[in-house]
Formats: structure tokens, C-alpha cells, sequence
């Protein structure tokens, strides 16, 4: 199995900050996200993916974020093994310090 491109969360806001255009894609449970999400972040609960492919475009890199990045490293190897450009944001939003914006 090919190995999962990675982004630290320093990284990611980085890029955020300098206005860069990113596919962020939060693979938490409802309950979780409610906490907070990073802004722009497109929600789709793990489970849900499989379901969800159409959303996906294999001509962009979508960066895919849980709370501790192994639900997110399992919906990478995933969406990789199906055609897709994925990286997993280590730590997850455990080690998220950014912005993040509340979802109701």
C-alpha cells in the first residue's frame, strides 16, 4: 500500500493564513464537530464517504482531518486506494491551534 501523504497542522495553517485555496475535509461525528472546525472545512462523517465519492474530484488534493488523525489516515488510505489525492493532518484537532469556527 502506497504511503499516505501527511500535514502537520502548523503546516495547514500556514497555507491557510497565506490564502492559499485548500480542500479541508472534516471526517468526525456530528457531536465533534459541534466543538469547532477549521474554517472552510467540508463535513462528512466517516461513515458517510463511501456514500459521498461524487464530491470528490480526482484533479485536487483534499486534506482530511478527525480529532487525532486515525479515522482520518483510515478515509485517506481509502479515498487514495480509490483514485484521489489525500493528505491526513497529523494530530489531528488535538493538535489543531488555529482558528476554528462553530457549526450549529
Amino acid at each position: 500500500m502506497e504511503e499516505l501523504e501527511i500535514i502537520t497542522p502548523e503546516e495547514l495553517e500556514k497555507k491557510l493564513k497565506a490564502g492559499e485555496k485548500l480542500e479541508l475535509v472534516d471526517v468526525r461525528e456530528d457531536e465533534e464537530v459541534a466543538y469547532g472546525m477549521i474554517p472552510g472545512a467540508k463535513h462528512i462523517r466517516m461513515g458517510d464517504i463511501p456514500a459521498n465519492l461524487d464530491y470528490f474530484d480526482k484533479e485536487k488534493e483534499y486534506i482530511l482531518i478527525c480529532r487525532s488523525s486515525r479515522r482520518s489516515e483510515n478515509v485517506g488510505y481509502y479515498l487514495q486506494e480509490q483514485g484521489y489525492k489525500v493528505r491526513n493532518m497529523i494530530g489531528g484537532m488535538l493538535a489543531w491551534t488555529g482558528e476554528t469556527e462553530h457549526v450549529e
